[in-house]
C-alpha cells in the first residue's frame, strides 16, 4: 500500500470531488481515480458512490478513514521525529497550552526550559482549555497546560499553581500617595463587569456578585487581552489573574481595587498527560519551580 493512496483518499472524503482533489494535491485527476481504485483493491470494499459530479462516502468508507487518519498521522510522526534527530535534536514532545497561559508564562518557561534542553524539540499548540483535555486523550499533544482541572481517570492532572485574582480598574488620575483608594462599591457600580475572561472562576463568583451587587450591569468579553484593553480605555472592570495585569499594576496603567465584601477566588494552572513518560514529567516538574 502507498501512503499517497491513503492521502488522496482522505483529501478526497473531505472535499467529496475527484477534480477537487486533484487541484489540491497537484495531481492529474485520473491519477485521482487510479489511487482509489488501487486502495479499493487493497482494502477489499467500495470507498465511495457517485451522486453526479460528486462523490460520497460508502459505510466501508467511512468506516475505513478513520483507521486511514491514524496511519497518515503515526507516518507524519515518524518522519518529524526523524527530521528531528538530523537536526540534532534527541528527543521531542507537543503541548497544548490554552491563550491565558501561553501570554502569562509560557515564553518565560519555555526559554528557561530550552537553555538547559537544547536538544530537546517542542512544540506548541495554542487550544482553548475547554478543548485541552480531548486534545492529551486522543494523542493530539503529550502534555496540556489548563485552566481547567480534570477528573478523567484516564488522565494524570498535576496542579502547577495558584494565580491570586484581583478586581481591577482603569488608571482615575489621581495621585496615588495622596488620593483614597477605590471603593469596591463604587467602582462595581459605577462600571460595566467585564466578566467570562477565564474559564476556571467565574460561575462561582458571578453568583457571590450577584448576591451582593443585584443590579451589576455585565458584559462577556472572552479573552483576558481584550479585557485588559477595555478597562484602559474606560469600558469597565473586570476581576483577573494577578499573574496577566502584573506589568500594568507595576506601570500604574491599571489600578487593584481592595475588595472588601467579595471573597475572591484563585485561578488555578493544571498539567495533563495520558503518559506519564519521563521528558514529559521532567518538564512538569521544571514549570511546579516556578511561582509566577
Amino acid at each position: 500500500m502507498e501512503f499517497s493512496w491513503l492521502t488522496t483518499f482522505i483529501t478526497a472524503a473531505e472535499c467529496e470531488n475527484f477534480r477537487r482533489t486533484a487541484e489540491i494535491l497537484y495531481i492529474s485527476q485520473p491519477s485521482v481515480t487510479v489511487h482509489i481504485k488501487l486502495l479499493e483493491k487493497e482494502i477489499g470494499a467500495e470507498l465511495f458512490h457517485r451522486e453526479g459530479k460528486r462523490i460520497k462516502l460508502t459505510e466501508d468508507g467511512k468506516r475505513y478513514l478513520l483507521y486511514a487518519k491514524k496511519l497518515i498521522t503515526v507516518y507524519q510522526r515518524g518522519l518529524e521525529d526523524m527530521k528531528s534527530l538530523s537536526q540534532g535534536y534527541t528527543s521531542q514532545f507537543s503541548i497544548a497550552i490554552s491563550p491565558l497561559i501561553a501570554d502569562t508564562i509560557l515564553p518565560s518557561v519555555l526559554k528557561r526550559y530550552l537553555s538547559k534542553h537544547p536538544n530537546v524539540e517542542i512544540n506548541v499548540k495554542i487550544i482553548e482549555s475547554i478543548d485541552i483535555e480531548k486534545a492529551v486523550l486522543e494523542d493530539e499533544v503529550d502534555i496540556g497546560l489548563s485552566c481547567l482541572d480534570s477528573t478523567n481517570p484516564d488522565l494524570t492532572c498535576k496542579p502547577l499553581y495558584s494565580d491570586k485574582v484581583v478586581l481591577v480598574s482603569a488608571h482615575d488620575g489621581r495621585d496615588s500617595e495622596t488620593a483614597p483608594p477605590l471603593d469596591e462599591a463604587e467602582v462595581l457600580t459605577n462600571n460595566y463587569l467585564l466578566t467570562n475572561n477565564h474559564p476556571g472562576y467565574w460561575d462561582v463568583l458571578l453568583k457571590k456578585i450577584k448576591s451582593i451587587y443585584p443590579a451589576q450591569r455585565m458584559m462577556k468579553v472572552s479573552q483576558v487581552h481584550i479585557t485588559k484593553r477595555f478597562i484602559s480605555e474606560g469600558l469597565g472592570v473586570s476581576f483577573l489573574p494577578v499573574s496577566t495585569v502584573r506589568r500594568e499594576l507595576l506601570e500604574g496603567s491599571l489600578l487593584e481595587v481592595d475588595c472588601h465584601s467579595i471573597t475572591l477566588p484563585d485561578a488555578s494552572t493544571y498539567a495533563l498527560m495520558k503518559y506519564e513518560h519521563s521528558r514529559q514529567k521532567e518538564f512538569v516538574a521544571f514549570i511546579s519551580k516556578f511561582r509566577f
